[in-house]
């Protein structure tokens, strides 16, 4: 079975794959201080019969956390980890520097086009809200990067003296009669239109109708009151890591049987 992981700023999220099923998966925080004895302990604790594991892939946006996993994975289930680099994905990245592009978000890319064809637009809620345009071909165009929902939450917590820290939840009336309903219609609308004018803007700058997918923590929310938003997966960056595996699998196999 496949170990997928998504190693986030403040999330990792993994799960395990038998072919194109996916088993399991779980969610733990990120903590760039832990050591690999301790993220193998948290999986340890997880996971059921941990020998059923042959292969690992990883996606990671923390660079301190690459070598920490690399040995988590080689102690706590007997195998060499793959590290996804956007450059050596077999899929076309037109951004000026190719090597800027995260991970995770040629991960997604790679689902989406597999999943949905394109032209395509991913919106990840995490904790930056990324939005990558994929074309008709299967190509990386580029997209935009905000920050995300839990980050503006936190700020405007921490830099005011009066305001509360609030549930991100869709408020009943978009006019608050108290502070936790103004904070939480400013952040929910606002982060709706913000979604909505950013892909308005890439349909009229590339002229064209793409399917926008939704994923991250907070996607099924927004998505309840965007116009474009058409799918929520939740679990697309998994799923892209595991298309990833396979496919080099696949190309490997084939030039080995040449």
């Amino acid at each position: 079975m496949l170990l997928t992981i998504d190693i986030g700023n403040t999330t990792i999220f993994f799960g395990v794959y038998d072919g194109d099923e996916l088993k399991c998966h779980f969610r733990i925080a990120t903590v760039k201080e832990k050591t690999a004895n301790e993220y193998g302990e948290d999986f340890s604790n997880l996971f059921g019969d941990k020998s059923k594991i042959s292969a690992a892939i990883i996606s990671c946006v923390v660079p301190s956390l690459v070598p920490v996993f690399n040995r988590m994975v080689k102690d706590y289930f007997g195998v060499e980890a793959r590290f996804v680099e956007g450059t050596k994905v077999r899929f076309p990245i037109f951004y000026d520097n190719p090597k800027e592009v995260g991970a995770d978000r040629i991960v997604n890319a790679v689902a989406v086009y597999h999943l949905y064809g394109g032209p395509a637009i991913v919106v990840d809620f995490g904790t930056a809200t990324t939005f990558d345009v994929i074309s008709e071909k299967g190509e990386y165009l580029g997209g935009a990067i905000a920050p995300g929902i839990g980050i503006c939450v936190e700020a405007l917590w921490t830099k005011t003296a009066l305001l509360p820290k609030v549930e991100v939840v869709k408020p009943k009336t978009v006019i608050g009669k108290n502070t936790v309903e103004s904070i939480q219609a400013g952040i929910f609308y606002g982060f709706v239109g913000q979604v909505d004018e950013i892909i308005t803007k890439i349909k009229e700058e590339l002229n064209i109708e793409p399917k926008v997918v939704a994923t991250g923590g907070l996607a099924e929310l927004i998505s309840s009151e965007s116009r474009y938003i058409q799918s929520v997966a939740p679990f697309l960056t998994l799923k892209g890591l595991q298309i990833i595996y396979k496919v080099k699998n696949e190309h490997k196999s084939s030039s080995n049987g040449r």
